[in-house]
C-alpha cells in the first residue's frame, strides 16, 4: 500500500519516516539551484578585495621593476671594463651557465627573472578575471528581494559572516540575467501564472517560471504588433480618401511604431531613431502618389 506525501513522491507504508529538510549551507544550495533559469545564482563579487589584491601583486612588480633597474645599471658600468660581464648582460646561455656555477650575481639575476616570470603571469590572469568580473551584471531587482525574503526571515538561513551576504547590493553579481530587458517582458513576468510555494516565514508566495515561456510569448506578440503596423497601415490607406487623414495616419503610426519600439524591444536611442525615420518614410513613399495625384485633379 503506497501513499502520496506532501511533496508528491510515493513512500512505502511502515517505512522510514521521510527525511528532515536540510538546513544551512545544504538548504540554501538546493534552493538556489531550483531556478530553472538560474538567475538565483546570486554571490558577493569583492571589489575592494580585489582591488587590494591588484594593487598589492602591482607593487610587488614595481618593487621587481627597480631591482632589475638596479642591476642593469650595474651590468651597464661593469661591461665597460670585464668582458665577461658584458657577455652576461647579452648572453642568455651564459647568464644560465654562471648561475647554475654558482655565481652570486648570475644566481640572484636567475632568482629575480623568475620571480618576475611568476608573478606577472599572476598579475595579468588577476586583470584579465577582473575584467571579466566588472562585465557582469547585478542582480535583477525581483530576484534580489525573492532571495533576500527567503533568507532573511524568520531568520538568516546561515550564520557568521555569511548571514550578511546580501546586504551590500552595490557588491553583487548575477551569474545569469534576463536577457530580456524591455518593459513587455518585465511586465509579464510580474504577472506570468507561475508555480507559487511559500516563504519560510510563511507571509509571502515565491513564484517560479520559466524563461522560455516568457520569451515565447515577448515573441509572439512582437510579431502581431509588427504585423499590425504594417498590414494595418496599408489597409487604413487604401479605405481613407482625404489626404489630411493619411497624413494624420501616418503621424499616428509612425507614433505607435516608436512606441513599440520602446516597450517590446532592447533597442538603444540611435536605433529607435533609425528604425522610426525608416518606417515614416515608407509610409510616405506609398501615400505620396495618390496625394500627388489628388491634389493635381483631373485633367
Amino acid at each position: 500500500m503506497q501513499e502520496r506525501t506532501r511533496n508528491g513522491r510515493q513512500t512505502n507504508q511502515g517505512s522510514q519516516p521521510a527525511s528532515l529538510p536540510l538546513e544551512g549551507y545544504a538548504a540554501v544550495a538546493g534552493w538556489i539551484a531550483l531556478d530553472p533559469d538560474n538567475e538565483t545564482f546570486v554571490f558577493r563579487k569583492f571589489d575592494r578585495l580585489a582591488a587590494r589584491n591588484l594593487l598589492c601583486i602591482q607593487s610587488e612588480l614595481l618593487s621587481i621593476e627597480k631591482e632589475l633597474a638596479v642591476f642593469d645599471s650595474q651590468d651597464a658600468r661593469a661591461a665597460q671594463d670585464d668582458l665577461r660581464a658584458k657577455d652576461t648582460a647579452r648572453t642568455w646561455e651564459t647568464l644560465v651557465s654562471r648561475s647554475r656555477a654558482g655565481h652570486d650575481e648570475s644566481k640572484r639575476r636567475m632568482e629575480l627573472l623568475e620571480n618576475l616570470r611568476a608573478k606577472l603571469k599572476e598579475y595579468h590572469e588577476a586583470l584579465l578575471l577582473q575584467s571579466q568580473i566588472a562585465q557582469l551584471r547585478r542582480p535583477n531587482k525581483r530576484v534580489l528581494e525573492t532571495l533576500r525574503h527567503w533568507f532573511k526571515r524568520p531568520e538568516p538561513m546561515l550564520g557568521g559572516e555569511a548571514k550578511k551576504y546580501l546586504d551590500d547590493e552595490n557588491d553583487l553579481v548575477a551569474l545569469k540575467t534576463s536577457e530580456e530587458l524591455d518593459y513587455l517582458s518585465q511586465f509579464l513576468r510580474r504577472h506570468w501564472t507561475v508555480n507559487t510555494e511559500s516563504t519560510r516565514d510563511g507571509r509571502a508566495k515565491i513564484g517560479r517560471f520559466n524563461e522560455r515561456s516568457v520569451s515565447l510569448a515577448t515573441s509572439v506578440i512582437t510579431i502581431v504588433v509588427a504585423a499590425f503596423l504594417l498590414i494595418g497601415s496599408i489597409t487604413g490607406f487604401y479605405f481613407v480618401q482625404s489626404d489630411i487623414v493619411k497624413l494624420a495616419l501616418i503621424a499616428a503610426f509612425t507614433s505607435v511604431f516608436a512606441l513599440s519600439l520602446v516597450l517590446i524591444t532592447n533597442a538603444r536611442r540611435a536605433e529607435i531613431f533609425a528604425a522610426t525615420a525608416a518606417y515614416a518614410a515608407v509610409l510616405v513613399v506609398f501615400v505620396s502618389g495618390d496625394i500627388s495625384s489628388s491634389s493635381n485633379g483631373p485633367t
